[in-house]
């Protein structure tokens, strides 16, 4: 089979973006063909720990997946896919995770933008039949979501409903319960969060509200996201509009919904996004919000010749008042927190990628090869040469 004729064909049906690789560079990219630029980072796969076909991410918020071409060590490779219009902090994240320039971020967002939005469970969908495709063989969707789901039926074998409330108490239990888990969505503990969802999974089949099940735990679920997000999100800091494009971007997949198992699954990765996404803007213990917003500034943009000034100008402090803070709560300044951001950005594309010396060095914007060189050298040791030998060694 022609497999860099079937990513084009399956991009062109679907959407999606579809790239042909094996363990150690990219044979074809929708990413690279259509937008006219280099494979900026290709990451190095170890099949062997991994179930074909399968889920994966780089990042939380950046899915892809994968389907291994038997007889060979190659494998398509979906993705990426968002479960939301993507923000310009994903953006940035896509762009960090490729290494990509700051220069290709307007046709990047362009790009990423017509990516289609889909669900896990469609997402799981579109890789059986590229396994089947490919492979000639068959799997469910409880390859990817435990031996329990039966599509069918919409209903498991170990059922995830809670059961059905027979009494006031009961109700009010499940209603105690329930802010338990917004409050655990507020404070970003996506843990304890999974632990709960685990032991006692929402109920879908309470307090009836429209003449058929499905209809009623459609209703239900679109009361349980507004919560999650009204009650936990949005109070643990996600930001109001990305709060709502996730809630409208998860009741128009659960429309589409044919069976409750589906939307049991979907209120799962619903709750825990929304969990991730507030855990993201809990700030450590010592540190003030003002420095949290101007650390996260600095990693998203390392790729940029940032100084103090553009720091400050995020919080609408002095570039004075930023050191100041800087000093006592982290015990450094803004210019070596940079340093050391853009320097551990260093040590990934060092690992992950075949840029040489002089292309980190302009990518992460410092002056001169030799100036990175030597800052590299003091803090870690070790030249960058002598990091990437080490590290392919123990690799």
């Amino acid at each position: 089979m022609d497999y860099i004729a079937f990513c084009k064909n399956y991009y062109a049906a679907t959407g999606i973006p579809t790239s042909l690789i094996n363990r150690h560079h990219s044979i074809y990219s929708t990413v690279t063909e259509l937008l006219s630029i280099p494979p900026y980072r290709n990451h190095e796969i170890d099949p062997s720990g991994l179930d074909f076909p399968c889920l994966n991410n780089y990042n939380p918020d950046i899915e892809y997946g994968m389907v291994a071409i038997d007889g060979t060590d190659e494998m398509i490779v979906l993705g990426p896919i968002f479960g939301i219009r993507p923000t310009p902090d994903l953006i940035h994240s896509y762009m960090n995770e490729l290494a990509i320039p700051a220069n290709q971020r307007e046709i990047i967002a362009e790009f990423l933008y017509t990516i289609p939005q889909i669900s896990m469970l469609q997402f799981a969908k579109h890789l059986i039949l590229i396994h089947q495709c490919i492979n000639s063989k068959s799997c469910d969707l409880s390859h990817f979501f435990g031996k329990d789901f039966d599509e069918k039926s919409g209903e498991t074998a170990k059922s995830l409903s809670a059961p059905e409330p027979s009494n006031t108490d009961e109700n009010r239990s499940t209603y105690f319960y329930e802010l338990e888990l917004y409050e655990l969505i507020r404070k970003g503990n996506i843990d304890e969060l999974k632990k709960n969802l685990d032991s006692v999974p929402l109920n879908f089949n309470s307090n009836t509200m429209a003449k058929s099940s499905l209809r009623q735990a459609k209703n239900l679920f679109i009361k349980t996201a507004t919560n999650a997000v009204m009650i936990g999100a949005i109070p643990g800091g996600v930001p109001i509009e990305n709060a709502y494009a996730l809630l409208d971007s998860y009741v128009q997949e659960m429309e589409k919904s044919t069976s409750k198992r589906e939307i049991e699954i979907l209120s799962y990765n619903m709750m825990v996004e929304l969990c991730q996404q507030t855990g993201k803007n809990q700030i450590p213990k010592g540190i003030s919000a003002e420095v949290f917003q101007c650390m996260s500034f600095i990693r998203s943009h390392t790729h940029e010749p940032i100084g103090v000034e553009d720091v400050a100008a995020t919080i609408g402090k002095s570039p004075s008042y930023v050191t100041k803070c800087f000093r006592k709560e982290l015990d450094i300044t803004p210019g070596a927190f940079i340093n050391r951001c853009k320097l551990e950005e260093a040590k990934s594309l060092l690992m992950f990628t075949e840029k040489s010396l002089a292309e980190i060095s302009s990518y992460l914007c410092y002056s001169s090869q030799a100036y990175f060189q030597n800052v590299f050298k003091k803090q870690f040791g070790m030249t960058p040469m002598q990091f990437r030998k080490a590290r392919q060694r123990v690799n």
